[in-house]
């Protein structure tokens, strides 16, 4: 453990599926065969902080699940982005004691978040990171793909679930998962 205290998240297997976004995990249908995600906004997954034993059950049927992604925006104080990294490892640590098959979300806001931001991260393995609003700014893209660069030094997965569009920089094996939103604009385009 490191100077915070960051719980622990092992390696999980990773599955080829489709993922859904957590607010969508309590109706789906053929669990074992979709993954879930918290790639949205922060309040669509807080109750899962709250009251993590409402869940446990439900998500643990799914093919994997990938820790919760909350929010470490560059202007949030220190001490609220490290909490939040703090909640993302607990929940997923506690996840996997009642037997999901989690997969570690990685996340940073800038190269100060470098120092606790791998903390309690399986070396190795299969990973989770989103580059959804992180592409908008030359600013933003330059640093997501800086903090991409030093989680492949630091981590070493074998594979990485990307949610969002993949900037030509980033290597690995990147399996991409499409984000919810890609399908309006492809209804736009179509002309649906």
């Amino acid at each position: 453990m490191g100077e915070y205290g960051i719980p622990q998240i092992l390696n999980g297997e990773f599955k080829q599926c489709d993922f859904i976004s957590f607010n969508y995990a309590k109706s789906c249908k053929q669990k074992e065969e979709k993954g879930v995600h918290f790639f949205v906004d922060d309040y669509q997954f807080s109750r899962i902080w709250n009251n993590p034993d409402a869940y446990i059950d439900m998500l643990s049927d799914f093919a994997c699940v990938l820790s919760p992604d909350f929010s470490t925006y560059t202007d949030f104080p220190k001490a609220i982005q490290i909490y939040n990294h703090y909640r993302k490892h607990w929940i997923g640590a506690y996840m996997q004691l009642y037997g999901a098959n989690v997969i570690p979300t990685i996340s940073w806001s800038d190269k100060n978040s470098f120092e606790w931001c791998f903390d309690g991260e399986p070396e190795g393995g299969t990973v989770a990171v989103s580059s959804v609003g992180c592409m908008n700014s030359k600013e933003k893209t330059e640093m997501f793909v800086y903090g991409y660069k030093e989680m492949i030094i630091r981590l070493q997965p074998d594979t990485i679930i990307f949610y969002g569009s993949v900037p030509e920089q980033c290597m690995g094996n990147i399996v991409r998962v499409k984000p919810f939103s890609d399908k309006f604009k492809e209804v736009t385009i179509n002309g649906w």
